[in-house]
């Protein structure tokens, strides 16, 4: 079995538009989003054994602060350049490729995709990932070349707002 812990980056500024679409901050609210959340999947879902990132700034960011959260030292974030923009089919190739000594994998990045990919490995009662939500998933078999057959079972699910409410 693996684990896989989808997380979509917490909330992004707009306040910059001089700054492209890759380097857009988070804003306050994604900086508050990201450590409550980070503290939730500690307990939901563990510690992964593997952080992977896409490189645009609001997603490392939100990866930095779970990071921080799980015990887990920012140079160990893999920064994976194929998830930012990455499509469905694009981002079932990169967990394909996932080592499997590292049974459980958190991947950070962006929508549509992660939705898409979630929906797609586990039936997931959600359309589209509010910012910063977790999505944990057991996926079947022992090696990450086969996990993602679409027979996954989702374990856990949280978004931010439904925290603070």
């Amino acid at each position: 079995m693996r684990l896989l812990t989808i997380v979509r980056h917490a909330k992004s500024s707009w306040d910059h538009p001089d700054l492209s679409d890759f380097e857009r901050p988070l804003n306050e609210r994604g900086q508050r989003d990201a450590p409550l959340m980070a503290a939730w999947a500690r307990n939901a879902t563990g510690v992964p054994d593997r952080i992977v990132s896409s490189p645009a700034v609001r997603a490392l960011t939100t990866a930095q602060a779970f990071a921080d959260r799980l015990g887990i030292e920012h140079e160990q974030i893999a920064i994976q350049p194929r998830i930012y923009e990455a499509t469905l089919a694009a981002l079932l190739r990169l967990i394909r490729d996932f080592d499997d000594r590292s049974p459980h994998v958190m991947l950070f990045g962006h929508n549509p995709g992660l939705s898409e990919l979630a929906a797609s490995l586990a039936d997931c009662p959600f359309a589209d990932l509010p910012t910063c939500a977790v999505v944990h998933l057991e996926l079947p078999g022992k090696r990450w070349e086969t996990a993602c057959d679409g027979r996954g079972e989702l374990l856990s699910y949280e978004f931010p707002k439904r925290l603070r409410d």
